[in-house]
């Protein structure tokens, strides 16, 4: 980070970095990390100026220009976001009903109005029982907000961040514990998951320039040893599989639109991307669709945006596994290899809530070899699904045990070239989602 505010951050860390704003002798400060502030502060352009200037004036203006953003207007003041307090329940209280009713106040450092509030269990939006009327500018703590969130029958974490025209606040999270009809009685009754896939994987492009070897035999691997946890894990899994030509933009929007639509609260959903991904010169992210044109990437790429609101509007439990950063000069020599970073922040924030693999990390390329058959991503991804991440040798496979696996298994097949990421919100724990066959 330098002295104007301006960061760069790998996946995850620009939530341990921030501002703290002080309030007076007689008020506690405020500390809002800098993932609050991605979109303004976000620069790994900038930061890259100022190790090749030494000089942060000109490494601002240089970066600037290059990019075409425009000179940030607005002080980090007054774009700060709000801030929630959760008054009841209490962390670890006793709840035997499935509403409860969440008592929090709401505060505006900046003065800036709160345009929205969303409650969260487990990461993922729920609908709340009443609309929430929010003054105008809420400066005070004095006035008590109450929501009424639907929780399973089980343990749960429960979150509420709220929204300015800026950002979102860090979320206020408490975790209940369950105490009424338990899995032994005989009313009780657990409905296993479906499962979701839209598997996405492009090797063969119209323009030559852009072929790959393996993106669509990935997408393909991907699906199917997620179909074989039909009747394990997930109650039943349907799988969208969109390769080569049939992976144009209006396949993949259309591929986007059945994922959202499908997927339920009690359900989860599966994102899975093979190919190119780049970045315009304005830093934004796009997925080469088998009919890109690099040139025109407004015209034919899919952008960012479609994917995030896609992902952030899903019900379920939301997981996105990305490998798209595959060498190739595709964007020119001054842009170069995608990076990836704020496409894994961004999701895992959690007003998005998505949990993201990523095949790589910063600039680093995707390997793929012909005696792995696949990309090195979703080789280590196919073998950790299909039962060898179970390290505790109990049949589940959790994030967190596919997550180590995939880190030992990628370094060991691209001799430490290839670094995968796993990022997840602070709101969402640690869930299985594969069984050992």
């Amino acid at each position: 980070m330098d002295l104007s505010g301006f960061y760069d951050a790998s996946p995850g860390a620009d939530d341990l970095i921030g501002w703290h704003i002080n309030h007076g002798r007689d008020r506690a400060g405020d500390f809002f990390p800098a993932a609050q502030f991605r979109n303004t502060y976000y620069r790994p352009d900038v930061i890259a100026k100022v190790l090749e200037t030494l000089d942060e004036g000109a490494a601002v203006r240089l970066a600037t220009i290059e990019s075409g953003r425009k000179a940030q207007a607005v002080a980090l003041t007054e774009q700060l976001p709000p801030v929630v307090t959760i008054l009841s329940p209490g962390e670890g209280a006793m709840v035997s009903t499935s509403d409860v009713t969440v008592r929090f106040t709401l505060r505006s450092p900046s003065g800036e109005p709160v345009t929205g509030v969303k409650a969260l269990v487990d990461g993922r939006p729920v609908s709340v029982a009443r609309d929430l009327k929010v003054t105008a500018k809420a400066q005070a703590e004095s006035d008590v907000q109450e929501l009424q969130v639907t929780i399973p029958e089980r343990d749960a974490e429960i979150a509420i961040l709220a929204e300015n025209r800026y950002s979102a606040s860090v979320p206020a999270v408490v975790r209940v514990k369950w105490a009424g009809r338990g899995p032994g009685q005989a009313d009780a009754f657990v409905i296993q998951p479906r499962l979701y896939i839209l598997a996405i994987g492009v090797s063969q492009y119209q323009n030559k320039d852009l072929t790959l070897g393996f993106p669509a035999k990935d997408a393909q691997d991907f699906a199917a040893v997620l179909h074989s946890q039909k009747g394990r894990l997930y109650r039943d899994v349907t799988a969208k599989v969109l390769t080569d030509g049939a992976a144009t933009k209006d396949d993949i929007l259309d591929g986007l639109d059945w994922l959202r639509k499908e997927t339920t609260s009690k359900d989860v959903a599966m994102l899975f991307l093979a190919g190119h991904g780049v970045n315009d010169s304005n830093g934004l992210y796009y997925f080469l669709p088998a009919n890109a044109n690099p040139d025109k990437l407004l015209r034919t790429g899919v952008v960012f945006s479609d994917i995030k609101n896609t992902l952030a509007s899903i019900a379920g439990k939301t997981l996105f596994f990305v490998d798209t950063c595959h060498s190739g000069n595709i964007m020119g020599a001054r842009r170069g290899v995608a990076d990836i970073n704020a496409v894994v922040n961004e999701l895992a924030s959690a007003e998005n809530g998505a949990v993201v693999f990523a095949s790589s990390t910063g600039k680093q390329y995707s390997l793929e070899d012909q005696a792995w058959g696949n990309g090195a991503f979703t080789k280590a991804l196919v073998e950790g699904l299909g039962g060898k991440a179970d390290y505790t040798g109990k049949g589940t496979i959790s994030i967190n045990m596919l997550d180590l696996y995939l880190s030992e298994r990628v370094k060991q097949l691209t001799g430490g070239k290839q670094t995968p990421t796993t990022t997840k919100p602070n709101t969402v724990p640690d869930f299985p989602i594969a069984m050992r066959r």
